[in-house]
């Protein structure tokens, strides 16, 4: 698969997934304000106040011009609220054919089953793709993600990406042209 194929909208029932906008510089750096304090600090808003909005606003508008899969605005749909993004990034744990699925969404809406929803979209474009498997990495203390990525077929490989004070990255992996089973289930 070749990382040129363009991940254009997406849409679930009460989500749209879309290219990401400058305008939506205010809500990722909200979510970097909202980060956990075990984020590694360069995840988070430092010292000195940067990333800014006008940081992220600028990052943003470097990426527009980038036709490749990427990451995707999470919006409601019916409210255009701006609630996260989610999608592939490829400079992770994979190949160029082994993308990494990642999503983060503000925290005002979790626990509403948006992750999944809004992961089960981009894995199902990833598999009409042609890619053959999605890695995701997530910090052994995220319990809500590490539930996210359960729900959307993702299995432990064993190993971990780093091992800090920040606590232990693990590696996820999910084939997409296997036949999924429920999880806890043997065959």
């Amino acid at each position: 698969m070749s990382s040129a194929s363009v991940l254009k909208n997406l849409e679930t029932e009460r989500l749209l997934l879309r290219r990401q906008r400058v305008e939506d510089a205010s809500v990722f750096h909200r979510l970097w304000t909202e980060r956990d304090a075990r984020v590694p600090p360069h995840r988070r808003v430092g010292p000195d106040g940067r990333p800014t909005e006008s940081d992220v606003a600028t990052h943003i508008r470097g990426q527009l011009d980038d036709p490749g899969p990427g990451l995707l605005t999470v919006e409601r749909k019916g409210t255009d609220d701006v609630i996260g993004y989610c999608g592939l990034v490829f400079n992770g744990n994979g190949s160029p054919d082994d993308p990494e699925l990642a999503f983060e969404l503000l925290r005002a809406i979790h626990s509403r089953g948006y992750a999944t929803e809004a992961g089960e979209a981009v894995i199902t474009w990833a598999s009409t793709a042609g890619y053959p498997r999605l890695w995701a990495s997530v910090w052994d203390w995220n319990i809500a993600s590490r539930k996210v990525l359960e729900k959307l077929g993702f299995r432990d490989t064993g190993h971990t990406n780093a091992e800090s004070e920040h606590g232990r990255s693990l590696l996820t992996v999910r084939d997409l042209h296997r036949r999924q089973h429920a999880p806890g289930r043997r065959y």
